[in-house]
């Protein structure tokens, strides 16, 4: 019995250190870039009221090199979203299943436009962290 433990703990200790590491092991090294000023513009509306929006965004990308890829290419996202925002009816940008799916329409967008650009999608998740409208 004894001889047998000390076999399954040898045949693991080869097994372990005869693992060879793929990319697919490499730990990501999340980082966040923060779009400054808020976003802030027009909404369409159902009346003669013109609707605002104002919004904090984040972008998270997969690691700190790429910071310096969105960055670049802040003023062309910013313009994305500006236009998708300007885009949405009264209902969208009011309801809260509205926000989301303009988010996932920001991120989509975003990351089109960064592979037309890098031939890359960079970012791997888009946060709103602040969402004001009137």
């Amino acid at each position: 019995m004894k001889q047998l433990r000390s076999l399954l703990l040898l045949l693991t200790m080869t097994l372990f250190s005869a693992h060879s590491f793929s990319a697919d092991d490499i730990v990501d090294d999340y980082a966040y870039f923060a779009f400054e000023p808020d976003i802030t513009t027009n909404y369409l509306t159902n009346g003669k009221d013109i609707g605002f929006i104002r919004l904090t965004m984040e972008v998270m990308v997969r690691n700190g090199d790429d910071l310096a890829i969105v960055e670049h290419h802040a003023p062309l996202l910013r313009a994305a979203v500006v236009e998708i925002l300007g885009e949405q009816p009264e209902e969208r940008i009011k309801s809260m299943a509205g926000k989301m799916e303009i988010r996932d329409l920001c991120f989509e967008a975003l990351n089109q436009l960064l592979k037309e650009e890098t031939g890359k999608k960079l970012i791997v998740r888009l946060l709103f962290t602040k969402y004001l409208h009137q």
